[in-house]
């Protein structure tokens, strides 16, 4: 019985792994959760019977409490989800809180020794070198559960790293694949939240529509499989079937297939090495047809240069690059930008950061830089990035 810690459990990813823990109630149960929306974690509490909760504010510690009425240890704010995190009971720690955030608990969690199934990128954009040799260290684990990262680790299951020639990160193309250039400017805040193929968290589906998400993925990606980023390519394949690749030098390439469900990659992480039979809908094949894959456009995507920018320069730039994007997505959705504005400001961002970039050895160097690049951000005139 492996036990499981879920750091945003009232989050999409949070109850898609609880419909995991509950479709394998003979291989898992929960000893720990922390979320921030009160109300849902009640009925969690109520269902799950955990050992540790975790709370935002202290003045929910006891909403909580009423609301549940159940014998359980509430603690909160940042302190308690590292103590959710790094529970002494917990074998598999699900870290899906989203924003710099869920960067302390991760590293606690690490620093524990704990396997850390990681979905939000934050971690590991923002402190991957931290992480990694955390884990190292104290013999922790990271296996990621986004979907994309998860199929990588999958298929590099079929041979030795050294045999491994390239990564190949698939990415939808988000809503704007086909749409008309001159058309940017224009872009709603309603357009670039209807995701084509996935259902996702505002944040994360303007970040498909700007294909930033997949630059964040090749910074991932160089840190959980020790590759170089130009040895990290990006293709675009609209159907979402193909989660990712892996080339291998004979020119075999592996790939991992299954339909868009976020619960696959997480009962991959939570079982893993295992695989069991589970009760989630299968991939016909028969009904695909086709599998199409494009290059990306830089010109109309060019958030994924700037990533692999980032990721070449290291340090806290890819730190600075994802605070600052996580707030020009913020005032895209506030309406204060223009949908291009979003990758303007990161950019100036990265610009203004570029003479001062440091290297990131430790949780409070990437909160530093996270804190500088959120405030650098915010104080970008926006008549200065606004369509006129």
């Amino acid at each position: 019985m492996k036990r499981v810690a879920i750091l945003g459990s009232t989050g999409s990813v949070g109850r898609n792994t609880l419909a995991v823990v509950d479709a394998f109630r003979d291989e898992l149960t929960v000893v720990a959760l922390a979320a921030g929306y009160i109300d849902l974690l009640a009925q969690q509490v109520a269902q799950y019977r955990p050992e540790v909760v975790s709370v935002r504010e202290l003045r929910d510690v006891e909403r909580l409490r009423q609301l549940t009425h159940a014998e359980v240890d509430i603690v909160h704010g940042d302190a308690g989800a590292c103590a959710v995190a790094s529970l002494g009971s917990a074998d598999v720690v699900i870290a899906a809180i989203v924003g710099a955030a869920g960067i302390p608990p991760v590293h606690a969690a690490l620093k524990a020794g704990k396997r850390v199934g990681i979905a939000n990128k934050e971690v590991l954009v923002a402190a991957g070198d931290v992480m990694t040799k955390t884990a190292r260290e104290n013999g922790g684990e990271i296996l990621p559960v986004d979907s994309e990262h998860n199929a990588v680790h999958q298929a590099l299951r079929c041979g030795g790293r050294e045999e491994v020639l390239r990564i190949i990160l698939t990415a939808s193309g988000g809503p704007f694949l086909k749409r008309d250039l001159s058309t940017f400017g224009d872009i709603t805040i309603e357009a670039a939240l209807a995701h084509p193929t996935w259902r996702m968290g505002n944040k994360i589906s303007i970040d498909s529509a700007t294909m930033m998400n997949k630059g964040l993925e090749v910074i991932e990606a160089h840190h959980l499989f020790a590759m170089a980023p130009d040895r990290i390519d990006i293709l675009i394949h609209p159907q979402s079937i193909v989660h990712s690749m892996v080339e291998y030098v004979d020119g075999s390439i592996m790939a991992q297939l299954s339909t868009t469900d976020m619960k696959f990659p997480i009962q991959y992480a939570l079982l893993y090495p295992d695989r069991i039979t589970g009760p989630f809908a299968r991939l016909d094949l028969a009904k695909i047809r086709t599998l199409e894959f494009l290059p990306v456009d830089s010109h109309r995507f060019p958030a994924v240069e700037l990533a692999y920018q980032a990721c070449r320069s290291g340090g806290s730039m890819p730190a600075v690059l994802n605070a600052a994007n996580e707030v020009a997505v913020e005032r895209f959705l506030a309406g204060e930008l223009s949908f291009t504005s979003i990758v303007e400001i990161v950019s100036r961002v990265l610009g203004r950061h570029s003479r001062e970039v440091s290297a990131i050895s430790s949780v409070d160097d990437a909160l530093h830089w996270d804190t500088w690049a959120r405030n650098e951000a915010r104080g970008i005139d926006v008549a200065l990035t606004r369509k006129p």
